[in-house]
């Protein structure tokens, strides 16, 4: 048998659980409603029933005769029962043929097959009765018929009727818009996967403006994408930032090469044109390190050697490094150490951070200025701020510093890849840390990273590799100064 689409979907089998559960449940509330009610009118016709037999079975015989006689009478709804019979089991008084087969004269409540002579003739019925023998040798019967628990149960059956089955249709109602709603919502996600798949990077899930749990996933996929979308967007413009910038290097070399093949006369200028070349080709490897570098940080691969660092002394030993640097420029270096945080990271990688803005700063300073590095807490946070005399960063170009091979046209001539600030935003960004560049007269760039409330002392001191590489880096750096 072939069902809708929307009828084998989990969200209308779902409804159709629940609301098989809930009428499962009703018809056992009902049920339980139904039995407790049913024997709180038996046992309150039980004591009715008591009470009329004490009260007659305590009158004179004649009396016994008007009371019952009294009561059938008064009794429009034909519910009462009552019988008297002499010793020999004539009937005296009553609607009572005789004593009911099998009723125990004991005073007991019981259920009994009771028959009587009425204007439709005999009629049989089940009924509670009490009976008991008097003095005399007569027997005394009264019975009531318990006819408001059949009215209950006609009531319920009407409510299950006009309340359970239409609140059963309305839950498979209910289901099923919900089935065809989630396979349209389904359906455009669809379509715009396949979209993205077909590639176009900039399409997105739909997200209604709901606070509901599809809006939520839409939001954190979109967001996904978004990520995705740049670092696409990144891998294909890496070969074009690396093909820019190796073409100028390698034509340089080929050319030197080429010319001192032709013109190099002596053993001495062949050598000469050879150290350039290897130069241009260490410049040349340079740039690919640092590409591979970068691409090691921004995939987080090394967030599994993070570990405790002090920074102060972190800060201390690139200040002290850079001091000799800076006095031969005749620059003043100022370092204020005025708090000494514990922050959890890359030793190796903050150092390398920290250096390459410091550096800039040293590098783009004029003899006589002066660069400020400080360590302070501020706003819950360890803040290392670089702070310089030199000609600083544009408010247009905050954002475009950041980029890879980018170089400023004011210091074109001056060493270097355009990678340094690219290179801290990778690293800071693995630390989870905030990256501030402050435009204006002097350039005011800060590291902060949020308080660690941590007393351990883990990540003091320098390894030798750490401190093999940071001499080594700096050897280059001071070798490109000295423009050897």
């Amino acid at each position: 048998m072939h069902f809708p689409e929307f009828v084998r979907t989990t969200t209308f089998r779902s409804a159709a659980v629940a609301a098989g559960a809930f009428a499962v449940f009703v018809l056992v509330l009902f049920g339980f409603i139904y039995s407790t009610t049913d024997r709180y009118l038996i046992a309150r016709s039980d004591r009715v029933i008591a009470s009329q037999l004490h009260v007659m079975s305590a009158l004179p015989l004649d009396r016994k005769k008007d009371v019952i006689e009294y009561q059938l009478s008064e009794d429009p709804r034909g519910v009462q029962f009552a019988g008297l019979f002499g010793p020999d089991g004539s009937r005296i008084a009553g609607n009572l043929d005789g004593v009911p087969h099998g009723l125990k004269l004991d005073q007991s409540a019981q259920n009994a097959t009771l028959q009587r002579t009425g204007p439709k003739g005999v009629e049989t019925r089940v009924v509670r009765a009490i009976g008991q023998y008097l003095p005399g040798g007569e027997a005394l019967v009264i019975g009531r018929y318990v006819d408001e628990a059949m009215e209950i149960s006609k009531v319920v059956s009407q409510a299950l009727a006009l309340g359970l089955v239409p609140a059963l249709v309305l839950c498979l109602a209910l289901g099923a818009l919900l089935s065809v709603r989630a396979e349209r919502r389904i359906a455009e996600v669809n379509q715009r996967v396949q979209s993205i798949v077909a590639g176009n990077l900039r399409e997105r899930l739909p997200r209604p403006a709901k606070n509901d749990p599809f809006s939520k996933l839409a939001a954190i996929v979109n967001g996904m994408l978004d990520e995705i979308e740049t670092l696409i967007h990144a891998v294909a413009g890496i070969g074009n930032d690396i093909a820019h910038d190796l073409r100028t290097p390698l034509a340089r070399v080929r050319l030197m090469l080429e010319r001192g093949r032709t013109n190099a006369a002596t053993l001495e200028q062949l050598q000469l044109v050879a150290d350039k070349a290897i130069a241009g080709i260490d410049q040349s490897l340079a740039i690919t390190t640092a590409l591979l570098r970068l691409a090691e940080i921004e995939n987080s691969r090394r967030s599994a050697c993070f570990g405790k660092v002090a920074l102060m002394e972190l800060v201390r030993e690139v200040g002290e490094l850079y001091e000799p640097i800076a006095e031969n420029k005749a620059i003043t270096l100022h370092i204020d150490l005025a708090h000494a945080p514990m922050v959890n990271g890359d030793r190796d990688l903050l150092m390398e951070a920290i250096v390459n803005v410091v550096d800039n700063a040293v590098k783009f300073t004029p003899q006589g200025g002066r660069v400020e590095i400080s360590l302070f807490r501020g706003n819950a946070e360890s803040i290392v701020r670089v702070k310089d005399t030199g000609s600083g960063i544009s408010e247009t170009e905050r954002e475009a510093v950041l980029a890879r091979f980018y170089r400023s046209d004011k210091f074109r001539s001056a060493p270097g890849f355009g990678l340094g600030l690219n290179l801290v935003a990778a690293i800071v960004k693995l630390h989870g840390f905030r990256l501030t560049i402050y435009p204006g007269s002097g350039c005011v760039i800060e590291i902060a990273s949020p308080d660690q409330n941590s007393k351990d002392e883990a990540g003091r001191g320098v390894t030798s590799a750490s401190a093999w590489s940071l001499a080594k880096y700096t050897r280059l750096k001071s070798d490109a100064r000295s423009g050897k």
